[in-house]
């Protein structure tokens, strides 16, 4: 699916305590840093992002899939595959999995080339992964 003028895409790192959000452009050219959501719960956090796919006229979600380096599935995976099973239920657009291997690695490259230290890089990786991840995925279209 192409996007359009209307239909933005939304990408998502998902964690335990943070989750990362960014967003692109209408037409699907750029991502961009947009939000981290400091939740513990699954449920609450997948009503926090679907609530936010409504409000920026999302028609599709990627989020990030955690694959160990060897490509096998870990506990990890298995939680964001539950996560994507609750994203399904309260989303109607698509939500497809984007392999994030080293997307924390790059973003953690990207805030030290940036000087981002201390407090005010936690507060923000999360939103970087996810921006890595959603524009792996705009690259992808082209």
């Amino acid at each position: 699916m192409n996007p359009s003028k209307n239909n933005r895409i939304l990408g998502v790192d998902y964690g335990d305590a943070r989750t990362g959000l960014a967003l692109s452009d209408p037409l699907g050219l750029l991502a961009s840093s947009f939000t981290v959501i400091h939740e513990r719960n699954p449920e609450r956090v997948a009503d926090r992002v679907a609530e936010a796919a409504l409000q920026n006229g999302v028609s599709q979600i990627v989020l990030g899939f955690p694959r160990n380096m060897n490509g096998t599935e870990g506990p990890r995976a298995e939680k964001t595959l539950l996560f994507k099973e609750m994203l399904e239920q309260r989303f109607e657009g698509e939500v497809i999995l984007r392999d994030e291997r080293n997307t924390t690695v790059s973003a953690t490259q990207i805030l030290n080339e940036t000087n981002v230290r201390g407090k005010k890089r936690k507060g923000i990786i999360d939103a970087v992964a996810a921006t890595i991840i959603l524009q792996d995925y705009l690259d992808s279209l082209r």
